[in-house]
């Protein structure tokens, strides 16, 4: 395997990036927003380093398994 952790993946570090700039970019969203358009982006874009992390997790599991 050439990667230990989910942060040496490239996809990871750009969808981390991805989510500090939808949190920064939404902050001036009008306040209106705030509980429908703003919160829906930044839950998803978190959610997308969540389902990396938790893969990596999975995967690490189902490798000690298979030793």
């Amino acid at each position: 395997m050439g990667w230990k952790s989910y942060e040496d993946l490239d996809v990871y570090q750009k969808s981390y990036t991805l989510a500090l700039e939808i949190h920064k970019v939404s902050k001036n969203f009008p306040k209106e927003e705030q509980y429908s358009l703003t919160s829906q982006l930044r839950r998803s874009s978190k959610s997308i380093c969540a389902n990396i992390v938790e893969g990596q997790a999975k995967s690490a599991k189902s490798a000690a398994e298979f030793f």
